[in-house]
């Protein structure tokens, strides 16, 4: 296994079920687990340098948390995934059975003075955090 270049940002993600959570980050989405915690309910994940932390909320220890947790988790954001090729996880998310929040589409967005497009679609976790996972076309 190669060693982690840790990204300078990284959101450290609560979820009600790490193993669930795993089941669909690592398993469905390409993720790995860079290194964990078992006893702290905590995953470090990556997935070709996109990194996020997932920590149990009622697990032991400390959680900074700052409001009552209601699902879905993470209301507003949704974390955008550069990815080489969208087709892998699509063909998993479907094989079981996941829906998707958002169909493939290819959009067009306006970049420092040009022009990007991008074949994207968009994935809720288990806790209702969205994902959206882009292909440069």
């Amino acid at each position: 296994m190669s060693e982690l270049r840790r990204a300078v940002l990284v959101p450290e993600l609560l979820v009600g079920d790490l193993a669930a959570s795993l089941r669909f980050w690592c398993g469905l989405c390409g993720f790995r687990i860079a290194y964990d915690r078992p006893e702290d309910r905590f995953a470090y994940l990556d997935r070709d340098g996109a990194q996020v932390m997932l920590e149990e909320a009622a697990g032991p220890g400390r959680r900074w948390i700052t409001g009552r947790l209601e699902k879905p988790f993470g209301r507003g954001i949704n974390f955008q995934v550069a990815v080489a090729d969208c087709d892998p996880i699509l063909t998993a998310l479907e094989q079981a059975g996941w829906p998707l929040y958002l169909a493939p589409e290819e959009k067009i967005y306006r970049v420092e003075g040009g022009a990007v497009t991008v074949r994207q679609f968009i994935v809720q976790d288990p806790d209702g955090y969205l994902l959206r996972f882009s292909q440069s076309c």
